[in-house]
């Protein structure tokens, strides 16, 4: 767990990076946070950056939900008012604990939530991860996932090349429990918590994510206050691309709205 305190705290930010990734990837946003008051609570995915156990593997996506209910069980030991803020596999995990646990936050910041993928596995390939996920389910595969397609910021996409902690092969469990997560996503959206202030900030020109599934599911929420944004020209990490200042802009907007 990585705890990042600010000197003149108002609020908590509990903050959950996407698949393949680590939290060492989010160091320019966790100091914007501290720099505007706000304490940060992240860290790595099991399986993911450098937890123990298989790398990119896990038996279960509750494994992610649990970690990150314990992350906001730290952010509630400073008395202020707690946000969660998840991107994409990490916004789909911060769904998945509202829906199932309804945890006391503040709100909810959503950046490109992996709600519906672009690219599946072919066919054939599919039918054959179902056979092994029940055989041999730690058995990985190559993600194909080229780093620039997610951001157009060059100097991320030079760094995650070399990045040891950056994951390039995930195994058939893995990739079927996301997207069983996904799905439930879906099917429990009327579990999703309608008191909960939400922000989606969704990259317009995303190669990862289904924008018309992310779409989809934040006009089926109930909740009594939302907003969405498409950012019309920015890739898939929003954060990371050249406007990210511009994005966190609506981010600290947000924060600063609700707290009390």
């Amino acid at each position: 767990m990585l705890v990042r305190e600010s000197k003149n705290p108002k609020a908590v930010i509990v903050a959950v990076h996407g698949a393949f990734e680590h939290s060492g990837r989010y160091e320019w946003l966790f100091d914007r946070f501290n720099h505007f008051g706000y304490h940060v609570v992240a860290g790595d995915l099991p399986g993911q950056g450098k937890t123990n156990g298989k790398r990119g593997h896990i038996k279960s996506f509750t494994e992610y939900i649990v970690t990150v209910l314990s992350w906001l069980d730290e952010a509630k030991k400073y008395e202020l008012p707690v946000f969660l803020f998840g991107h994409s596999m990490g916004g789909l995990t911060a769904i998945r604990a509202a829906q199932l646990y309804k945890p006391d936050v503040a709100g909810i910041i959503l950046s490109s939530p992996a709600l519906g993928m672009k690219n599946g596995l072919a066919r054939p390939v599919y039918y054959l991860s179902k056979i092994l996920n029940v055989a041999t389910p730690s058995v990985r595969f190559k993600t194909g996932v080229k780093t620039e397609v997610a951001t157009r910021n060059e100097g991320y996409n030079a760094h995650d090349v070399s990045d040891p902690l950056f994951l390039r092969k995930v195994s058939v469990r893995w990739y079927h429990e996301f997207e069983k997560a996904i799905a439930h996503a879906h099917k429990d959206i009327k579990k999703y918590p309608n008191d909960v202030p939400t922000i989606l900030l969704q990259g317009g020109v995303d190669h990862l994510v289904d924008i018309d599934a992310v779409k989809e599911w934040f006009n089926g929420i109930d909740t009594t206050e939302k907003s969405i944004k498409i950012w019309e020209n920015l890739y898939h990490e929003i954060l990371n691309e050249p406007e990210r200042d511009q994005v966190l802009d609506d981010v600290i907007n947000f924060i600063n709205q609700h707290i009390d």
